[in-house]
């Protein structure tokens, strides 16, 4: 909840953001699950509405009984914000190299850091590399710290009647499975999965792909008639699941930005206002000027 805030105005106008709502639905003896979202949510400042979710989610099997529903949920238009992000570092000088795993990292004085793409120098390196910061962070030196990363499958399906785009998030209250509608009658469903794997590009498994269509086949009659995409990607956690942001004390120049698990876009206007004022030492943005640094700080790990 630290860093959930909107994109900056800078970005370049409105229309990164647009409503969605999202249902929670549980069966009637999983009422105490909903009771402890909504003590949740509200210590965040949301409030959650008790519904009927059969009025949110047309299809859903009748022993989903009890929902709550929060408006304020929105879909991220997420290639055009880190496309605006993109645009923004160019216009600040920043150079993007891509094709570059680096392949070593050396210190006297001044990084050495060898890369696909060439040989670079720097006074102090960002360790922002999502599945694989804890390699990075091994070459340079660093003590093993646990941030590991966590596979995530997503697929797209046709499905009957189509889903309507009115539809809102729908998540199981366990947190088992989630879904959401897409053009053309579509859903975006996942198995909510999280399974351990080394840093790749990561693909989906068959065997996740027929766990999520069974979970969906728990919740509604509605009929897939096609798995039209399939894919995974990569969401990397630090052991206590909060990010890690901050110098290591037991490298110099290494500064870590890392761990974000599965919200990196949707914190990133104020995790990244956080960390540049720890890395350039100045004071913090009114945004996140309330937040204590330490509790994102790398030492935690190392007793």
């Amino acid at each position: 909840g630290d860093f959930l805030h909107h994109p900056p105005a800078e970005l370049g106008g409105e229309g990164f953001l647009s409503p969605r709502g999202e249902l929670f639905i549980a069966r009637r003896e999983d009422r105490a699950v909903l009771d402890a979202f909504v003590a949740k949510f509200a210590a965040l400042g949301v409030e959650l509405d008790q519904v009927d979710p059969a009025g949110y989610c047309p299809g859903l099997r009748a022993e989903w009984t009890d929902a709550l529903y929060d408006p304020t949920c929105c879909d991220i238009d997420v290639a055009r914000l880190h496309g605006a992000y993109l645009s923004a570092a160019r216009r600040a000088g920043a150079e993007l190299v891509c094709d570059a795993a680096v392949t070593a990292l050396s210190r006297d004085g001044h990084w050495q850091i060898e890369t696909r793409a060439g040989t670079f120098a720097a006074d102090v390196i960002v360790n922002a590399a999502g599945a694989w910061a804890e390699p990075v962070g091994l070459l340079a030196g660093a003590p093993p710290t646990g941030i590991a990363p966590l596979r995530r499958t997503m697929v797209q399906l046709r499905v009957d009647p189509p889903a309507p785009m009115s539809l809102p998030l729908v998540r199981d209250a366990h947190e088992r499975f989630y879904f959401k509608p897409e053009s053309g009658g579509r859903i975006w469903l996942s198995p909510h999965d999280e399974i351990p794997t080394a840093p790749c590009d990561a693909a989906p498994e068959d065997i996740d792909v027929a766990i999520a269509i069974d979970k969906l086949a728990s919740a509604v009659d509605w009929r897939v008639e096609a798995v039209e995409r399939r894919w995974a990607g990569l969401r990397t956690f630090a052991p206590d699941r909060k990010p890690v942001y901050g110098f290591d004390p037991a490298v110099p120049g290494l500064f870590w930005c890392a761990g974000q698990g599965g919200f990196g876009i949707q914190t990133a206007p104020a995790a990244s206002k956080l960390a540049a004022a720890m890395l350039l030492g100045s004071a913090p943005d009114p945004m996140v000027a309330h937040l204590d640094p330490d509790r994102y700080s790398i030492q935690r790990f190392r007793g």
